[in-house]
């Protein structure tokens, strides 16, 4: 079963919220905000990368292969939906 966008969207933003520890709620971030830009997103760092990669790799089957993908993909919310969809991921149960 296919999971909507919208669905999709609010469940990588629970995840990152989860990952990193942040202490705002998941419906605060928006779709396009930069993830690791300090100015203008949320500024996280790298030991919050790993904690995303590998819980995204684990929740949905897909592999983020280097590190060079990785910051292409974690660009944000927008940019992981993307690459889900891209890759045919689905949520594990």
């Amino acid at each position: 079963m296919e999971i909507s966008e919208a669905a999709l969207k609010e469940q990588v933003k629970a995840l990152i919220v989860t990952c990193a520890r942040l202490k705002i709620p998941a419906s605060q971030l928006k779709d396009d905000q930069p993830l690791f830009d300090a100015e203008k997103g949320l500024g996280l760092d790298s030991i919050d990368v790993l904690e995303i990669v590998v819980n995204i790799e684990k929740s949905y089957g897909v592999q983020i292969p280097d590190k060079d993908t990785g910051r292409q993909v974690l660009a944000s919310v927008n940019s992981i939906v993307d690459y889900l969809r891209k890759h045919g991921a689905s949520p594990k149960p």
